[in-house]
């Protein structure tokens, strides 16, 4: 299956200085150039390589590692200058992108790049896989198993809140439940 050239062009947006926040030897740090919360980042690795988590194998833990670090380091300047924010690092299970790129996305989803229900179920379920976890699980088992339609389904799932578990009927009900509520989450 062809991709189309969207999914091609992180290649490009990390040679762009409006797009670049951030980089060393190893990664370089962009701004989503769709981003589905106010602060929403992708650390990828140098140089650009063209596979998903799936291909991710145990050698990898280290590149994981450093991606992490620096999605972290970012943060962290973040929340020096906004206390509120909170952040989660990690990758989509099925990635919409060739490249491999790490998610920086704070947790506020406020953004008018976040459109519809693909978009809120790729950050709020389980589709949305913690570096963490990640890392764990190439130390542990040498590989990443991802069960595409799994995943996929899970794009499909009803808009859930992922602090307090309630389902709203359409986004823009869902973002307005979401900005004022006061449950805890546990991911």
């Amino acid at each position: 299956m062809a991709r189309s050239h969207w999914a091609l062009a992180l290649a490009s947006a990390i040679e762009d200085d409006k797009m670049r926040v951030d980089g060393d030897t190893k990664t370089v740090t962009i701004k989503d150039g769709y981003p589905k919360a106010r602060h929403h980042y992708l650390v990828i690795p140098k140089p650009v390589q063209s596979r998903g988590v799936a291909s991710l194998e145990k050698g990898d833990c280290e590149l994981v590692r450093h991606m992490l670090k620096r999605g972290e380091d970012l943060a962290e300047r973040l929340q020096a200058k906004d206390s509120s924010l909170k952040f989660r690092f990690g990758f989509h299970a099925v990635p919409s992108m060739v490249h491999l790129h790490l998610h920086v996305v704070s947790q506020d989803f406020d953004s008018p790049s976040l459109k519809n229900k693909k978009h809120w179920n790729s950050f709020t379920t389980d589709f949305f896989l913690d570096a963490e976890e990640i890392i764990s699980k190439l130390q542990s088992e040498g590989s990443i198993k991802i069960d595409k339609r799994h995943y996929e389904d899970l794009l499909k799932n009803d808009l859930a809140c992922p602090r307090c578990k309630v389902v709203c009927s359409n986004l823009p009900r869902m973002k307005d439940h979401y900005g004022r509520c006061k449950g805890k989450d546990d991911r």
